[in-house]
């Protein structure tokens, strides 16, 4: 089965580093992309993505804002939130409320991949205790 997987990032260039390594894992698919965060709201309700990949720095709305909007609509879709900050505790309680699962670096493209496994993982099993700091 193919996991689809919505990337919203107002970067072209990171949108595409982050299709690449997406698509480079084996049974999963990139069915969209965002340039903002009412875009991601909007094509998180059209594509029904199995997992949503949102910046935190986006116009319109940012990461936090869209993800709160997706988590209303569908309380049950994992999410990665993407951050060129660095992980604080206060953004990771932020992230949490928000309905993210995992906060990653923009600049750590293993670490996407990892944070994906992850949460397909805990959403695919009986949730079990985060595997790393990382983890929302």
């Amino acid at each position: 089965m193919t996991t689809r997987i919505l990337i919203a990032d107002d970067d072209v260039s990171i949108r595409r580093l982050v299709r690449r390594i997406v698509e480079e894992h084996s049974g999963w698919e990139v069915c969209g992309e965002a340039e903002n965060g009412t875009d991601a709201v909007m094509k998180t309700a059209e594509l029904a993505p199995d997992l949503v990949i949102l910046d935190l720095a986006m116009p319109e709305k940012n990461g936090i804002q869209a993800a709160r909007e997706i988590s209303e609509a569908s309380p049950m879709l994992p999410m990665v939130l993407l951050t060129v900050q660095e992980s604080s505790a206060e953004l990771t309680s932020e992230a949490r409320r928000a309905g993210f699962g995992v906060v990653i670096s923009k600049y750590k493209g293993t670490e996407v991949v990892k944070g994906i496994e992850t949460l397909l993982r805990a959403r695919s099993s009986i949730p079990s205790k985060p595997a790393d700091s990382t983890q929302a």
